[in-house]
Parts: C-alpha cells; sequence; structure tokens
C-alpha cells in the first residue's frame, strides 16, 4: 500500500477525500432540497451499458464476502471493489476535434485503468494497461447483433473500438482473471470540463514537453493546467523521449493524484454553483455500468471513499516486456502481471 510518511499522523492528512461522488452526494440534497430539475438534469447526463446482462455467467467469478456482523453498521458499501475506468478518445463531435481528438468517427480507449479499492475502502489500487500491449482478444457479443472474432496478439485498445464496453471489460477479464464488479468510461471533452470545473490541477513534470499532437508546450517544473492543458498531459505521448506509451502512463498516474488532490482541497459541500458544474461536467462525462447508473448509486460509492486519502492511492502500471514479434508493442510479464492480477483478486 502507499507510504503513510507525513507528521500529522493519518487523521491530520485525511480530513476526507471529497471525491467527485462525494460531491454527486451532494447534488441529491441540492436537487431534492431545491432544486428538483437540477437532480433530474443531472441524472439524465449519465449513460449506461448492460455489462452484466450481455455478458452472462461467462467471466470470473465474484470473490466470496463475509457478511457484516452488523449488517446495519455501515449506510454505505466498504467491500472490495474492482472497477475497470477507461479514458475514450473520442474521435467525433466538434468540441472532441477542438481538443485534438481527430475528424474520424468512432472512439478509441486510449487510457484503460484497473481501480482496485480495498475492503473498508481506505487505500486502492490503480494498475494501468498500456494500450499498446498484445492479448488474446476475446470474441464479444456486439450491440447490434452477432460477434466479433477471436483475435490472437491483437492490441489491447482495439477490443474497445471493435465490441465497445463490453468487449473492453470481457478483454480485460481474459488478460487478468478478476472480475470488473463495475464499468466507468470518461469522455475526454468531459474529462477536460471536469478540470475547468475544479478550478485546475497542480502538476510536476520532470521533462519538457512539446506535443503539436495533443496541443501541449510545457517547460520541465511545476504547472497550474485548466481542462484543455491537462487532457494534453493525460495523451501527450510524442512530446516525451521516444514516444513512449508507458511515458505517458506515468504522466497519466501524476495527473490521477492531481486530481484526487484538487477535489480534496475544493470545498464543494459550502459552494453549491461550484458543487452543481462539477457534477454537471462529471456526469456529462460518462457512461457507466447499469450499476452505477444514477445518481444515487454513484453517491453511494462517492460516500463509501470518504476516508480514502490520494496518499492511499498507489498508482502501478501491469508489468509489461518488449513484444518478440514486434518491438513497438509490448507483452505482459509473466509472472510478474499474474502476480499482481492475484493481489486483487
Amino acid at each position: 500500500m502507499a507510504a503513510r510518511g507525513g507528521q500529522d499522523g493519518r487523521g491530520g492528512r485525511r480530513k476526507g477525500l471529497k471525491v467527485a461522488g462525494l460531491a454527486l452526494a451532494g447534488s441529491l440534497l441540492l436537487g431534492a432540497g431545491a432544486a428538483g430539475w437540477a437532480y433530474w438534469h443531472l441524472n439524465g447526463n449519465i449513460k449506461s451499458v448492460d455489462i452484466n446482462g450481455t455478458l452472462g455467467d461467462d467471466r470470473p467469478a465474484r470473490p466470496a464476502t463475509v457478511p457484516s456482523a452488523s449488517p446495519t453498521a455501515s449506510p454505505v458499501p466498504t467491500g472490495a471493489l474492482n472497477v475497470l475506468v477507461l479514458g475514450s478518445d473520442s474521435r467525433s463531435g466538434e468540441e472532441n476535434q477542438e481538443l485534438g481528438g481527430g475528424d474520424s468517427g468512432g472512439a478509441r480507449s486510449d487510457t484503460a485503468m484497473v481501480v482496485h479499492l480495498d475492503a473498508g475502502r481506505t487505500a486502492a489500487t490503480v494498475v494501468s494497461i498500456p494500450r499498446d500491449t498484445l492479448v488474446e482478444r476475446p470474441s464479444c457479443p456486439l450491440p447490434s447483433g452477432g460477434t466479433t472474432r477471436e483475435a490472437s496478439g491483437a492490441m489491447f485498445n482495439t477490443a474497445y473500438e471493435l465490441g465497445g464496453p463490453v468487449c473492453a471489460v470481457k478483454t480485460v477479464e481474459t488478460l487478468t482473471g478478476v472480475r470488473m464488479d463495475h464499468y466507468v468510461e470518461v469522455d475526454f471533452s468531459g474529462f477536460a470540463d471536469l478540470v475547468d470545473a475544479l478550478g485546475g490541477v497542480t502538476v510536476t513534470t520532470d521533462v519538457d514537453i512539446d506535443d503539436d499532437k495533443s496541443h501541449l508546450h510545457l517547460d520541465a517544473g511545476t504547472h497550474r493546467l485548466d481542462g484543455t492543458e491537462a487532457l494534453g498531459l493525460a495523451r501527450t505521448r510524442y512530446g516525451l523521449a521516444g514516444g513512449s506509451d508507458l511515458a505517458r502512463i506515468e504522466l497519466q498516474h501524476k495527473l490521477v493524484k492531481a486530481l484526487l488532490e484538487q477535489v480534496s482541497a475544493t470545498d464543494l459541500l459550502t459552494d453549491p454553483a461550484r458543487l452543481y458544474q462539477v457534477a454537471d461536467a462529471l456526469t456529462g462525462s460518462l457512461t457507466t455500468d447499469t450499476g452505477l447508473d444514477s445518481l444515487g448509486e454513484l453517491a453511494d460509492l462517492g460516500r463509501s471513499l470518504g476516508d480514502l486519502a490520494a496518499d492511499d492511492v498507489r498508482t502501478l502500471t501491469m508489468p509489461v516486456l518488449p513484444a518478440p514479434s514486434d518491438p513497438n508493442r509490448v507483452v505482459a510479464d509473466q509472472p510478474e502481471a499474474a502476480d499482481l492480477w492475484e493481489s486483487l483478486r
């Protein structure tokens, strides 16, 4: 788990991570007490996909759970949880094109993270899967009917491109052997709006970044980034030495920590206007599984993370090696990768 450094002790460091889901808990009160239309609007923002119903039982088993001695002791879930989080780098829509998404249709999963919440929800592990990883891509059901074909040595991010969220989840479960309890997809233009609603994020880079493709030009050092710049940081690759996807993932991990710290530092619950702006940006960018497709469900998840501090979020990349068939691709480094996934079951 993450290091516990600092002199003020655990209580001093964690005044409670007011994660975006916790902000949504406040939006529930806003909707119920002040403006029902706000609740209706935010709830209607969320798009969903029926992952469980589509995939059925041909999946890794859910881990056994130990019943609580006092079922009414906790008003929110506290068990371990695995969530697949994808960043959808959309190539369609005027706003996405202005942000560097290109002019072709469809979308790609340029960012993939398995987020594991420990039992008790006081620690988390975020594991990135490089988009260039060669995997065994299973046959996946398609929304329009039929299935995709199995493929050996396919690039990981082709699963989403060909079969959408359902195929992304099935491919991750095939690769890891870990059951994904939930699915969350964040559209990249919505991510930029969320960062702007939070007032920006502060990130320190160790190298200069000069990337025309992601529209980002930064000297090494500490920067306050707005939404467009933060999105550029998440997407930049060719402005880094060697154009490495692994180097991009390191920047994404810095951005995850910076975003969590900014959410924690922003007193959303005392600023209704800012709260609504954040909630609107967040819900407007989300596609979830049907178990998280309402404000109530997202708020329950957010409240369950009230004791999770940014320092208790560990970020990793799945161990990989250069692919024997192509030095520009990678494959899982075994047995290290299998051991990592085993630790998250």
